[in-house]
């Protein structure tokens, strides 16, 4: 499934921090950052981290494929709100920001993460969800082609089904 760019990459974004250890330190969280590729970030403190987690903790029922969904997304963009616009900071080229990239990190993380998860959930919001193997929790982004990813590695879905096998041949 082909995503908004920037619903793509602000989904992805979410998804690692929710992914993330609610324990990560400021480091730990700046590189995951600089992973996604969002700029402009040179440095995180204790503060900026620790709200940087507790929106993960709020981003993440959006993963669960509830009926409410939708309302949870809602109100992460109320909470997000911004005036959007386009920007072209570092040499980019012209993209869509819903916050200045002059604000402080977690604010502009915030109306990032909320944006992108309504643009997947207004795509499609079945491609949204938490691996089915019993004791993971990790959450993901359904990027394949037929929409029907049930675990968030080959890994996991390996697990599952060697389980079921030595089940099934006891």
């Amino acid at each position: 499934m082909h995503f908004n760019p920037y619903g793509g990459a602000a989904a992805e974004l979410a998804a690692a921090l929710v992914n993330a250890d609610p324990d990560s330190s400021a480091d730990t969280l700046l590189d995951l950052l600089r992973e996604h590729d969002y700029r402009p970030v040179t440095t995180l403190d204790a503060d900026e981290a620790r709200q940087l987690t507790d929106w993960a903790a709020r981003l993440s029922p959006v993963f669960d494929r509830t009926p409410d969904q939708i309302a949870l997304v809602n109100d992460l963009l109320a909470e997000a709100a911004a005036k959007p616009y386009i920007s072209t900071h570092d040499g980019r080229a012209p993209h869509l920001h819903f916050a200045s990239e002059h604000l402080p990190t977690p604010h502009r993380l915030r109306a990032f993460t909320a944006a992108g998860l309504a643009h997947a959930v207004c795509e499609d919001p079945s491609r949204l969800g938490r691996c089915d193997r019993s004791g993971c929790d990790t959450v993901y982004i359904d990027t394949s082609r037929n929409g029907r990813r049930r675990y968030c590695t080959t890994r996991c879905a390996n697990r599952v089904h060697v389980a079921d096998h030595r089940t099934r041949t006891a």
